[in-house]
């Protein structure tokens, strides 16, 4: 599938991977996650969960915190199964692309303090 990878200190580039779990796992070096970071219905990005955990770098800020280690964005699609992972559109390649153009200098101290564990009850 088509996504855009957003790895630190590296510019935004558009890449093909596999939609099986083991390619997405190995795009963001380990387990994936969704982060809905963008506020857009047509693309979601995919980072690895534990990533501050691993002590992975700092790569961008977001109002919501810092994503640390890759990650990609990809679209999304209702399937039979749900919720799945797609090829982005050549449209959206381009904005991500722009958009993620200039990497961001984050120290490790940035990512640690940004670190969060949030419990929700039902």
């Amino acid at each position: 599938m088509k996504v855009v990878m957003v790895e630190p200190n590296k510019p935004a580039y558009v890449t093909e991977i596999g939609s099986d779990y083991e390619s997405l796992r190995k795009a963001v070096g380990g387990l994936i996650e969704p982060i809905y970071f963008l506020h857009d219905p047509d693309a979601v990005m995919v980072g690895n969960e534990e990533s501050k955990l691993l002590g992975m770098e700092g790569n961008r800020r977001f109002p919501e915190g810092i994503v640390a280690g890759p990650f990609f964005i990809c679209g999304e699609e209702m399937t039979e199964d749900g919720m799945d992972f797609c090829s982005l559109s050549d449209e959206l390649c381009e904005k991500y692309v722009r958009q993620f153009a200039q990497p961001q200098e984050i120290t490790q101290d940035e990512v640690e303090q940004d670190m969060k564990i949030e419990i929700t009850f039902f």
